[in-house]
């Protein structure tokens, strides 16, 4: 044992002993193959680095094509090599924009066979036939993946392939890639009147990329994008002073309070509100009464939306409630007091600047715009005009004729001089009376056209002239208003005809709210046939946290019945859900 332990200690020693000078070997590992049998060894341990070398060379040499790649794509664009110029057909577009973007998958462009196509047809397809051969199979298999592959469906209103007037996508990922192809094909299309969006992933930096699409597809006023959800709530930047939109649908978009407060802030300030947009659709959100109450806020001043539906969210009888005040005389805020002041005090600054020019531009204007009234003209330009000499000659023949007449009397005798003046007077009445009854229905059409007709038809002119161009924009802080109990109360929003809060949690205390300011417009609105705003014609608010035998709720059907343009059986049964599905 003891002339081993040396041994195995020698051997240990050996083992240990060459340790500090593995780093040299290291250095030169062809000296080191030639030394030992653990070179090899520590040749694989550096064999990997080398190649991570060499792998991350290649990746630097991709990286630098790629880059010249761009930069003559960019010369390219600069000097305007092989620009394709749209030609307005979809398909044939947007092939070729995809192929030349370098995208490997292209959806196919295809008819959309109707609007809303059902999904039941796709499992009573493979029981069609009762066959089940392989290749029958087969193509229904393909014929039901293909529904779920990427295709844009598009609506045309002729034949022509450049009248393409609805482009509906649904369940693929639209990417930043795609959105540049859009930005050119999608502005070629005259017709498109619609772009509907379901369930397309998109985010905040996509979503805007697309707001920059919209405004260069001017017959652009339906959108719809559904099945969206964006973090940053970017949904209200849709709704703008600048915009062309009519129709917006953000449906299940899983729209919050926040949400709602920045769409109330869009739809009306007191700076500003649009004017263009004529329904929204926010259901199928998660809205609750502080949602409401900004929308509300919303509607204060907002004069041009038509349509809200707010339908399936969670709104109670407190959202409830401020949405029914709003649809009644409401009293001003003192922000919207001052404002008001601003305004009427602009206003009237603004009549006074502008009637003496405006005088000035009715005078000039009215020869021009009204052909009839020659006559009137005639008179006033007597003295220098043309048409007074042409006027002057049937007078001096009948002068010149008296006279002669009043010589033949004198030299034949008195009593032929009474006979001729008698003659010559009726002729002088006779003349008188024509002139008098010439003008006659010139003067009266003139003065119903618009004619010059003394200084009371001017100033009455004036002022019809004045009120009507502003009605058209008025401001609603401008409307008539009613001063009680030290406050200023506007009439409400009576534009607005459709409102839906199907499936919400309101109960009866809600459903009074709205009982009452349909009976205001009820008894304030003018009858049917008059001008002006006629008020809410329909009010949806079935399957709500009330009882089913609500006397409330049979009383508000009771009001709105009469009003409700929808006829009764559509009203009853499916005309609510159908207006929640659009």
């Amino acid at each position: 044992m003891s002339a081993a332990l040396p041994r195995l200690l020698g051997d240990a020693g050996r083992v240990t002993r060459p340790r500090p000078a593995e780093a040299p070997r290291l250095a030169s590992p062809p000296a080191v193959l030639h030394v030992c049998a653990r070179c090899p060894r520590v040749w694989r341990e550096r064999a990997p680095f080398a190649a991570m070398g060499k792998k991350g060379d290649k990746s630097k040499d991709k990286a630098a094509a790629l880059e010249e790649e761009a930069r003559l794509a960019a010369k390219k664009a600069e000097h305007g090599e092989e620009e394709y110029q749209c030609t307005g057909i979809l398909e044939q577009d947007f092939t070729e924009l995809c192929t030349r973007a370098g995208l490997q998958e292209i959806p196919k462009v295809v008819a959309r066979p109707h609007p809303h196509p059902p999904v039941v047809h796709l499992a009573e397809e493979p029981d069609q036939g009762g066959e089940k051969d392989g290749l029958q199979l087969l193509a229904q298999i393909q014929g039901k993946y293909a529904y779920f592959r990427p295709t844009i469906q598009v609506e045309m209103e002729h034949e022509d392939p450049k009248t393409t007037k609805e482009i509906f996508i649904r369940s693929w990922k639209i990417e930043e890639k795609m959105l540049t192809v859009f930005a050119k094909c999608l502005p070629a299309l005259t017709h498109l009147q619609a772009i509907r969006l379901w369930k397309v992933g998109l985010t905040d930096a996509t979503f805007l990329t697309f707001l920059t699409i919209l405004p260069s597809c001017t017959s652009l006023k339906t959108l719809v994008l559904e099945g969206n959800p964006l973090p940053e709530r970017s949904f209200y930047k849709l709704i703008t002073d600048e915009s062309t939109l009519a129709h917006i649908a953000l449906r299940n978009n899983g729209l919050d309070d926040e949400a709602a407060r920045l769409i109330g802030q869009a739809l009306a300030s007191l700076k500003a509100s649009s004017k263009s947009l004529v329904s929204v659709n926010l259901s199928y959100n998660h809205i609750t009464d502080l949602g409401a109450g900004y929308i509300a806020d919303g509607l204060r001043l907002n004069r041009s939306l038509l349509s809200l539906s707010l339908a399936h969210n969670q709104i109670g009888d407190q959202g409830a409630t401020k949405l029914a005040e709003v649809l009644g005389p409401f009293a001003l805020t003192h922000p919207e007091v001052v404002e008001r002041r601003r305004l009427l005090l602009e206003k009237e600054a603004h009549e006074r600047v502008r009637m003496p020019q405006r005088i000035q531009e009715v005078k000039a204007e009215r020869p021009a715009s009204h052909g009839s009234n020659t006559a009137i003209d005639k008179l006033q330009t007597a003295k220098s005009g043309k048409g007074a000499g042409k006027k002057k000659e049937p007078a001096k023949k009948e002068k010149e004729k008296e006279k002669e007449e009043k010589e033949k009397g004198q030299a034949s005798g008195g009593t032929v001089v009474q006979a001729g003046g008698g003659g010559a007077q009726a002729k002088k009445e006779d003349a008188k009376q024509a002139k008098k009854a010439a003008p006659a229905p010139e003067q009266k059409a003139s003065r119903g056209k618009g004619a010059k007709s003394g200084s009371k038809d001017k100033r009455a002119q004036i002022v019809e002239v004045e009120v009507s161009e502003p009605t058209e924009i008025m401001n609603p802080l401008l409307e008539q208003a009613e001063h009680r109990d030290g406050k200023v109360f506007l009439p409400g929003n009576r534009v607005l005809i459709y409102l839906n809060l199907i499936r919400n949690h309101i109960t009866e205390q809600g459903l009074r709210a709205f009982l009452e300011a349909m009976q205001r417009q009820s008894s304030s609105i003018a009858p049917h046939g008059a001008k002006g705003p006629s008020g809410l014609l329909r009010l949806s608010l079935a399957k709500n946290n009330y009882p089913a035998e609500s006397r409330v709720f049979a009383q508000i059907q009771e009001l709105m019945a009469p009003r409700d343009p929808l006829p009764k059986a559509g009203a009853a049964k499916g005309g609510e859900d159908e207006q929640t599905a659009s």
